[in-house]
């Protein structure tokens, strides 16, 4: 008896999840904001609970889903019809990189480092930060790329296959940290990094984030 009500109650709890679903739309799949995720957190604990937990039942599992639905559908209603609701319920793009400028404050903001943010921009198909024009982090954490002009980035492109290329860019300072082994890598001396960066009124330490190009040279953003 008991693994029958195990089972109807997990039975109920999918159709009723399902249905819940399909009311709310596909926007709960694609675009989670903050409060979808606290709220699919607790339901998930409501519904274990009710699943082993003797005293609760399918009424319980029909109860929490309910007042999960009208939570988030309650939510939707407002940041529709209030505009200034939607920054903080549901987020807002913050630009990282803007005119090709590397934004620290908006990385910071936003708890990303330099590693995070090239990871995000290689998974856009983009291995040197030289080529984006603006780099927005969209408020489900996706990252949206508008690369610079495209007939500069073929010239480019064509520069680097005529030298046995494309290359890929080699970091050499990250958040104001040299590091030494890549500098190695591409036998560069730490002089010679210190008197270019010296040119933009930088040391190491101020650089926010410097890379390698085979062919195009430094890359170098400041704080």
């Amino acid at each position: 008896m008991e693994y029958y009500n195990i089972a109807l109650e997990l039975v109920v709890g999918y159709i009723l999840l399902f249905i819940a679903t399909k009311i709310l739309g596909k926007t709960l799949l694609t675009h989670i904001t903050t409060f979808d995720f606290i709220c699919s957190i607790i339901l998930s604990e409501l519904v274990g609970n009710a699943l082993y937990d003797d005293e609760l039942g399918i009424s319980f599992i029909l109860f929490a889903i309910i007042i999960w639905t009208v939570l988030i559908t309650t939510t939707e209603l407002i940041t529709q019809k209030f505009r200034k609701t939607r920054d903080f319920l549901e987020g807002k793009p913050s630009i990282l990189i803007n005119h090709g400028k590397l934004s620290f404050e908006e990385m910071k903001r936003n708890h990303l480092d330099i590693n995070q943010l090239l990871h995000l921009l290689r998974s856009k198909d983009v291995f040197t930060m030289r080529e984006v024009q603006y780099a927005i982090l969209e408020a489900n954490g996706c990252l949206s790329v508008l690369k610079k002009n495209s007939e500069d980035s073929i010239k480019k492109q064509n520069s680097q296959q005529s030298k046995n290329g494309p290359f890929l860019a080699i970091t050499l300072i990250s958040d104001g940290e040299l590091i030494q082994e890549n500098l190695d890598e591409i036998s560069l001396t730490k002089d010679y990094l210190e008197k270019e960066l010296k040119k933009q009124n930088l040391t190491i330490k101020e650089a926010l984030y410097v890379e390698w190009l085979e062919g195009e040279g430094l890359y170098i953003q400041g704080y």
